[in-house]
C-alpha cells in the first residue's frame, strides 16, 4: 500500500447536512423522497405533504453540527472525506444567474474545517441534489437547458473551492437509472418523472447524454483552471455472475456487465459504444446529440473511476428459475447464489466481487480506480452504557479491505483510496430509514426523526482508527 492511500469516510449533503431550507436553500429532489423500509419503496411526491414524513429534511443535522462531527472524524485519522455540494444550496431554483452567497459560505466554512484537520474533500458535484424546479419547469435532465445550468454550477465549485481539493466526482452511481423500472434511480439520477406516453429507455438514455455531455464540459474546464485538477465519473460497482456454465447464462450476463460499463465506457473512452448506438438504431430511438456534443464527449475524459460497491448479482437466462432480485438494489434478473450470505435488506456480501470487479475495469480502461463507498447498513444497538458492538460491521470491511488489498498488491490494480460509506449514521438513500445504519459513528435518531442527536462511537470507530494508521497492515 502506498504512503500517499487516502483512508477515509463518504457522506452525501441530502442524507446528513438536514436544514432543508435554511439560509436561502432551494428544495431540491431528495426533500420530496418519503420514508420507506426494507420492504416499502419510499414515495415521490410533487409537494411537501404535512401527512407525509421526509426524513432529508432533518437528517442528522451535520449542517449545525459538522464542526464536531469532522473532529470526530479526524480523531479517527480521516485523510480525507467524500461530501457532496447541494446543487440547490448554490442554486436554490438551479436557474439563477447569481449563486446564494450563505450556500457558498457554508461549504467554505466547512472545508476550512476540515483543513483544520488535514482532511482532503473528496467533492461530488451530483448526488441525487438536483433543484426540484427544474425538475417541475424542464422535465430534469431529459431537457438539454440543464446542461448549461449544472455546469454553471460546477464553475461556481471549482472556482470558489479548488483551492481545497484535487479530487472531483461529477455524477454519483449515473448508472442506477439504468433500472428504469424502479422509479427512484431515474428520479434521483436525473430528476426523471415519466409520463404514461414516455418510452422510458429512451427518456433515461437522452437524459444520460445530456449529463456525460454536461460532465465532459466539467472536465475540460477544470483541466483549464488546474492540470493537477483531477475530475472522476461514480459509477454503482456490481459484477453480475452467470448462474451455470450454461452458455446463455454467461451471456446474459456479459450483456448486463456490459451496460453497466456503458456508463463509464463514454465518460472514458469518449464516445459511444457499438452496442448502444444499434440498441438505439433497433428500437427507433431519437437521441439528440449534437456534432459539438461528440466533440464535447472526446476532450472531456475523466481522468479516474470513482465507483461505490456493496454487492454482487447473479443471473440466469432460464424464464422458470425463480428471480429473487438483489434486495431493494438490483435487477430483476438476479436469483439466489448459493455460495453468498444476504444481509437483512437481501443484499449480497462478496468481497471477493470486489477484487474481480477491480480487475475488470482496471484491465478495460488502464485508469486509476477510487473506491469511494463501501459500507455496510445494519440495524445497531446502543446499549445501557453507551457502547454500539458491531463486530459484523468490522468483518464486512476487513474482507472487503483484504480483496482491494489482493487487487493492489498482488494483481497491481492502482486504487486511490477506500472511503466508508456513511462514516456516520445517516439517512439511508434506498429505505429513507435511519434504522439501516452505515456508520462508524452512531447518531441518537430513529426512523421518524426522533432522538437527541447524540454522536457515540462504534467498536468499528476505534478498529478503522487502527486501519488507517498501520495503513491497511493491521485489520
Amino acid at each position: 500500500m502506498e504512503n500517499n492511500f487516502l483512508w477515509g469516510g463518504a457522506l452525501s449533503a441530502n442524507q446528513v447536512e438536514g436544514a432543508y431550507l435554511e439560509d436561502g436553500k432551494g428544495l431540491d429532489i431528495s426533500d420530496l423522497l418519503t420514508a420507506g423500509t426494507a420492504t416499502t419503496k419510499r414515495k415521490i411526491t410533487t409537494s411537501v405533504n404535512e401527512n407525509e414524513y421526509y426524513p432529508n429534511h432533518k437528517a442528522i443535522d451535520f449542517y449545525h453540527n459538522y464542526k464536531s462531527d469532522i473532529k470526530l472524524m479526524a480523531k479517527m485519522g480521516f485523510k480525507c472525506l467524500r461530501v457532496s455540494i447541494n446543487w440547490s444550496r448554490i442554486f436554490p431554483h438551479g436557474d439563477e444567474n447569481e449563486p446564494n452567497e450563505q450556500g457558498l459560505k457554508f461549504y467554505h466554512n466547512l472545508f476550512e474545517t476540515m483543513k483544520q484537520y488535514n482532511i482532503k474533500p473528496i467533492i461530488t458535484l451530483s448526488h441525487f441534489e438536483m433543484p426540484y424546479y427544474l425538475v417541475e419547469k424542464f422535465g430534469g435532465w431529459r431537457n438539454r437547458k440543464c446542461i448549461a445550468f449544472f455546469v454553471k454550477f460546477a464553475k461556481v465549485c471549482l472556482d470558489n473551492f479548488m483551492q481545497y481539493t484535487n479530487y472531483w466526482l461529477t455524477f454519483n452511481e449515473i448508472n442506477n437509472q439504468y433500472l428504469v423500472e424502479n422509479p427512484l434511480f431515474p428520479y434521483t439520477n436525473s430528476g426523471l418523472i415519466f409520463n404514461a406516453n414516455d418510452n422510458k429507455r429512451e427518456v433515461m438514455f437522452q437524459a444520460v447524454h445530456n449529463e456525460f455531455v454536461a460532465g465532459s464540459q466539467v472536465v475540460k474546464y477544470a483541466h483549464s483552471l488546474n492540470a493537477n485538477l483531477k475530475v472522476g465519473c461514480m459509477v454503482a460497482a456490481s459484477p453480475y455472475y452467470a448462474n451455470t456454465p450454461n452458455p446463455e447464462d454467461i451471456l446474459k450476463a456479459q450483456k448486463l456487465n456490459q451496460y453497466q460499463m456503458f456508463f463509464s465506457d463514454v465518460q472514458v473512452r469518449g464516445k459511444y459504444p457499438n452496442f448502444i448506438l444499434k440498441e438505439w438504431q433497433e428500437k427507433g430511438y431519437h437521441i439528440e446529440i449534437t456534432d459539438k456534443d461528440l466533440a464535447d464527449l472526446n476532450h472531456g475524459c475523466v481522468d479516474y473511476i470513482g465507483f461505490s460497491y456493496y454487492l454482487s448479482s447473479t443471473v440466469s437466462a432460464d424464464p422458470n428459475r425463480k428471480r429473487i432480485g438483489s434486495g431493494n438494489a438490483a435487477s430483476e434478473d438476479t436469483v439466489v447464489n448459493p455460495y453468498l450470505q444476504k444481509n437483512k435488506w437481501g443484499w449480497t456480501v462478496d468481497p471477493i466481487g470486489l477484487r474481480i470487479w477491480l480487475n475488470q475495469v482496471y484491465d478495460r480502461y488502464q485508469l486509476p480506480l477510487f473506491l469511494v463507498e463501501n459500507g455496510l447498513g445494519a440495524e445497531d444497538k446502543l446499549t445501557s452504557d453507551y457502547k454500539i458492538h458491531d463486530p459484523y460491521r468490522i468483518n464486512y470491511l476487513k474482507d472487503h479491505i483484504i480483496e482491494m488489498k489482493k487487487a493492489i498488491e498482488i494483481d497491481g490494480v492502482p486504487v486511490i483510496g477506500y472511503l466508508v460509506w456513511g462514516c456516520i449514521d445517516c439517512i439511508s438513500f434506498t429505505t429513507g430509514q435511519m434504522s439501516k445504519r452505515y456508520g462508524l459513528i452512531y447518531v441518537d435518531l430513529d426512523d421518524r426523526g426522533k432522538g437527541t442527536l447524540k454522536r457515540y462511537k462504534k467498536d468499528s470507530f476505534d478498529w478503522f482508527k487502527t486501519v488507517i494508521k498501520t495503513n491497511g497492515k493491521k485489520l
